[in-house]
């Protein structure tokens, strides 16, 4: 049993003026259209909208979310009734462990598209070699900096201590 689509349910006239919020509060006012429930204004929020019993607190795919810090943690979960959320700390090799467990197993995972941008990571090391092999010609690069940093040093020690005699 899912739940059924609510209304967004936003502030009075949050549409109006940049500097109200979205976040819904309780209008107050006499005068005020959205207390009145007037045609045509945003719905406020009433009872009527809670969620079935057996679907609040559950992911909107219907599963009910279980936070996974090691492949261990998999042993534990319900892969009819249970997904699986990775920790944000767990690092790159953890979570692939994690990963292929789960899809031996048959667990969903709900947040597993940060995966694929780890495993397109994995991949610029090539490219690194590569870069590594160019190093002779980066090196006299950065040697030829540091010799124009010394002399603009010794032209500044230079002129302060120019500046500091005729201070005197």
């Amino acid at each position: 049993m899912l739940k059924h689509k609510k209304p967004d349910f936003v502030r009075q006239e949050s549409w109006r003026y940049k500097r109200i919020k979205e976040n819904w509060r309780r209008p107050r006012g006499i005068d005020s259209k959205m207390r009145r429930k007037i045609k045509g204004w945003p719905k406020s929020p009433e009872i009527g909208y809670r969620g079935p019993k057996a679907a609040r607190g559950l992911h909107p795919s219907g599963y009910e979310e279980v936070l996974i810090y090691n492949p261990e943690d998999l042993d534990k979960i319900d892969p009819k009734t249970q997904a699986a959320r990775i920790a944000h700390t767990v690092g790159i090799k953890k979570r692939m462990d994690i990963i292929a467990k789960a899809t031996s197993k048959g667990i969903k995972i709900l947040n597993p598209k940060e995966i694929e941008l780890e495993v397109k990571e994995e991949e610029v090391p090539e490219e690194k070699v590569e870069e590594e092999a160019e190093t002779p010609e980066i090196e006299e690069e950065k040697e030829e900096k540091k010799e124009k940093r010394k002399r603009r040093s010794k032209r500044k020690r230079k002129t302060a201590a120019k500046s500091g005699e005729e201070k005197e």
